[in-house]
């Protein structure tokens, strides 16, 4: 059109629509086909870089560069959910576990590429970047699945987080194997172990002694903009520090999440933090699509075919017997490592920076980037191969509709328990929304007539929809103990106005979530116990008045039991540390009791 001569700024705004209407259309199809989001992502990169032939006055490797900052994002966000406690105690899962898969896998894949005639400069620096995967693509697949705090996810996310640790090791090797460029020395070594360990230090300090204050006072402002400015510095800031000693900026804010989890403005950091995540890591899978060089793919074609599923394979084997000889059991070790068996983003900088110091030749260094783009694209694909490797049937989804939602009260969790709290609730006359994840109970419930919706309780975005906001009640009745913690916590910060109520599993789940706002907890064995206990006093032949003293004598004991407690557990992190923390009491009272009913001392008459 010659009558138009877009500037600048426009021709930005039009590459800036193209990329949001190619994943508007692209990401919805590719998961409503059960591909994912992130191979929507890279498809819609390579249709814009590519198939639109549009001329981007930002080459692709800067705007991947500038898109990672959706990976910082997601760290941060990670972060949040992790105490200090926490971390350090995951610090020999973390360098054990992560140490031996970045050196065998390595190892493995170095050999390959010197088979094929490079030399063994090139090939290691080769394995070494293979060796690693992609953080921002392994922790958005979790994600999908509601798979983070499985175990096999835990372990992805010990090895990912040493990958990120190992960068700057890895660039040195770089610098150790080039051609061109001085040996570095033991000092220079020494010197950039220092700076990054003062750059850790510098976090940690003004992590404990300064964020909160300044959160305290911009809070004061009640200005929402300003907060979500705040909580987007700290995280550019802690990113650009860590970046300055050498390390990833994924990392720097990584700790900066960490170092907030026990902050009292965590949760309002992480909602405003939450759009930005989302958006700049579908930024980041799109750049990578746009970064892919079609005429490299075209040329040599055969070749990555070949390397593709040939590193993936190697690499999945790897890390599957590195976590096999750690001592995790084989349905945990596969799982793990088919989530790792994609390679990852830090390859593009680390084969990038051996092309520039002479260690690879630039023809392979652009093969190696096509290499890791497709492993990123092929990995959703390698996905679907859960049902073989897990043993088990992948849960079915059905859609999610809340069009009729809407009563006043809002029961999550249809199973056992769910069932016989919403007889009493209809019996009342109540109106009852109903919400569970699985679509066989759903399914079930629907040939009695019950309408059940079909989504997850995890998320606020769901109970939303669901009439949480304006119900009188929410009853969490899920048979998981650290999904009903996290449920809890969500709904008393986003839906403050309802009741609430939840089902625990035992004594300490009761203890886990004793501090949380709940209006009333029934742990889910003991009111049967006490009842069953009843029914064995009466078959001993104790009147009902006796049984009465000695269940409401049971009762106090166990509540001033629960009360000391839920002190001694104070501040515990975790179910394990909670268990550490409190120590069981024998009831010798009752006990003494019940020596003197069998002795017949104080037997009542019927």
């Amino acid at each position: 059109m010659p009558w138009y001569q877009p500037d600048h700024v426009e021709i930005f705004f039009w590459e800036a629509l193209a990329l949001l209407v190619v994943s508007c259309v692209l990401v919805p199809l590719f998961r409503r086909l059960g591909l994912g989001t992130v191979l929507g992502y890279l498809t819609a990169g390579v249709c814009v870089g590519s198939g639109l032939s549009l001329n981007f006055d930002v080459p692709a490797e800067e705007l991947l560069h500038f898109a990672e900052f959706g990976v910082v994002l997601f760290l941060f966000v990670i972060g949040l959910e992790l105490k200090p406690s926490q971390l350090w105690t995951m610090r020999r899962k973390i360098f054990g576990l992560g140490l031996a898969q970045v050196v065998l896998c390595g190892a493995v894949m170095t050999l390959p590429p010197y088979l094929y005639g490079l030399g063994w400069s090139a090939s290691i620096v080769i394995g070494a970047g293979l060796a690693l995967s992609s953080t921002a693509l392994v922790m958005q697949m979790l994600d999908e699945h509601g798979d983070r705090a499985e175990p096999y996810g835990r372990v992805a996310f010990y090895i990912l987080l040493f990958q990120d640790l190992a960068i700057v090791p890895l660039l040195l090797l770089v610098r150790m194997l080039s051609p061109h460029g001085e040996e570095p020395s033991l000092t220079d070594a020494l010197t950039n172990g220092a700076i990054a360990a003062c750059a850790i230090a510098l976090l940690v300090i003004v992590g404990r002694y300064m964020l909160e204050p300044i959160f305290r006072l911009l809070s004061r402002t009640r200005l929402p903009e300003i907060m979500t400015a705040s909580a987007l510095a700290v995280v550019i800031a802690a990113a650009l520090v860590m970046d300055m000693a050498g390390m990833s900026y994924a990392m720097g804010a990584f700790i900066a999440g960490v170092l907030l989890s026990e902050s009292p403005f965590r949760h309002e950091v992480e909602a405003n933090i939450e759009p930005f995540r989302g958006l700049f890591l579908g930024l980041f899978f799109i750049a990578v699509g746009i970064s892919l060089d079609l005429r490299v793919v075209a040329a040599n074609w055969l070749l990555i075919a070949l390397a593709v599923p040939l590193f993936m394979t190697l690499k999945g084997l790897a890390t599957h017997l590195v976590l096999r000889a750690g001592g995790l059991p084989p349905h945990c070790s596969r799982l793990a490592a088919l989530s790792l068996c994609q390679h990852g983003e830090f390859g593009f900088v680390l084969f990038s920076t051996a092309a520039g110091a002479g260690v690879l030749p630039h023809d392979i260094a652009s093969i190696l980037v096509a290499v890791i783009s497709f492993s990123m694209a092929a990995a959703p694909f390698a996905d679907r191969l859960r049902p073989l490797i897990d043993g088990r049937a992948v849960p079915e989804t059905i859609d999610e509709d809340f069009s009729d939602a809407g009563g006043n009260v809002l029961v999550i969790g249809f199973g056992r328990i769910g069932q016989v709290v919403t007889q009493s609730l209809l019996a009342a006359g109540a109106s009852v929304t109903l919400l569970d994840n699985d679509p066989d109970r759903i399914r079930e419930a629907r040939r009695f007539g019950t309408r059940v919706h079909f989504g997850d309780g995890t998320r606020r975005d769901v109970l939303r929809v669901a009439g949480a906001e304006d119900a009188d009640l929410i009853a969490i009745c899920s048979d998981r103990p650290e999904q009903t913690v996290g449920m809890i916590e969500m709904i008393r910060r986003e839906f403050p106005k309802p009741k609430l109520i939840a089902r625990t599993y035992d004594r300490i789940h009761s203890i886990q979530v004793a501090n949380l706002g709940l209006d009333a907890e029934v742990r889910e064995t003991f009111e049967s116990a006490v009842r069953l206990g009843g029914h064995a006093l009466e078959a001993l032949g104790l009147t009902e008045a006796r049984i009465e003293e000695l269940i409401a004598d049971v009762r106090h004991r166990d509540l001033e039991r629960l009360r000391e407690q839920i002190r001694a557990a104070s501040g515990a992190s975790g179910r394990k540390e909670a268990i550490r923390k409190v120590r069981p009491e024998p009831l010798a009272r009752l006990r003494r009791k019940a020596a003197e009913i069998r002795d017949g001392k104080k037997m009542p008459s019927a």
